[in-house]
């Protein structure tokens, strides 16, 4: 029995953890050396990531995140691992996972080229744009309405240079109100100190809910761009992107990424608002390559 496990070693057959298999490096290292992992959250990206009544980070990227840990622990024979939850905005999300700060950034955060010259991405855990939303009696339906008006817009967004863009290129002259996170933007609406919130349609909407104002508040117009998220870590890591991919494959085959989607976008949430949007044709074609049956 033990040759014929040498032999399916030697053959390449089975992998040996990077724990037993080799010198650690990057982030796995990190994670052995202090027995803990920095997962850096959002406050206010309903249902990804977001406080809970005691404070606490909860959210759909947050339990990504937290199988991914799993995943390193068992890759590294550990029976145990600290969890340190350290806050982060749009603004300042990137650097902290490329300076070290956080391991895991499990937030709303969109991955594209720009970004990836800097950090490394998950596969692709969920697909939403950028779209408006407005004060009801709406009259406000597209971009096109936006002239001369002000657009709340979260500070290091993909959606904050969508808009400008949108707003040159027609030479609409927005004015743009720039909030700290997306929980600030939706005040300047709620307010009356902005025409419009331009952000990803999913946390629009996740916004409505959690305001319990659903009747006041409308989503408009079409999409201004398309937003592929993704849970960021350092780059030029190949150990930890081998757990990474490991963790989404686990949870894709055993359809546990399906059960945790609908948990947080089917089900009522843990902080009693409800979503019910199903999982999109383009997320669940992501999903099957990852061995969604």
């Amino acid at each position: 029995m033990t040759r014929a496990l040498l032999g399916l070693l030697l053959a390449g057959a089975v992998a040996l953890p990077p724990a037993l298999g080799q010198e650690l490096t990057g982030t796995l290292k990190k994670i052995k050396e202090s027995g803990s992992v920095v997962i850096g959250y959002r406050e206010s990206s309903l249902p990804f990531s977001y406080l809970n009544a005691a404070r606490l980070p909860i959210g759909y990227s947050i339990d990504l995140c937290l199988e991914i840990v799993e995943e390193a622990k068992d890759a590294l024979g550990l029976d145990d691992v600290r969890i340190k939850f350290v806050p982060v905005t749009p603004e300042n999300r990137i650097d902290m996972v490329a300076s070290g700060k956080v391991d895991l950034e499990c937030g709303s955060t969109t991955n594209n080229l720009e970004r990836q010259k800097r950090v490394a991405f998950s596969p692709v855990i969920f697909v939403s744009g950028t779209k408006l939303m407005v004060r009801r009696p709406v009259t406000v339906r597209s971009y096109l309405d936006l002239k001369g008006k002000t657009v709340a817009v979260t500070a290091g967004t993909t959606n904050q240079a969508a808009i400008k863009v949108l707003s040159d290129k027609r030479k609409l002259g927005m004015r743009f109100a720039v909030a700290k996170d997306h929980g600030q933007a939706f005040a300047l609406v709620e307010k009356g100190k902005a025409d419009a919130f331009a952000t990803d349609d999913v946390l629009l909407y996740g916004l409505i809910a959690k305001s319990g104002r659903a009747k006041e508040f409308q989503v408009v117009g079409d999409f201004l761009s398309y937003d592929p998220y993704g849970i960021m870590y350092r780059r030029n890591d190949p150990d930890f992107d081998s757990v990474v991919r490991d963790t989404f494959e686990r949870l894709a085959t055993s359809r546990e990424l399906e059960q945790i989607y609908n948990k947080w976008f089917i089900a009522k949430l843990p902080t009693g608002e409800r979503l019910n949007l199903a999982m999109s044709a383009q997320l669940r074609s992501i999903f099957e390559i990852l061995g969604l049956p």
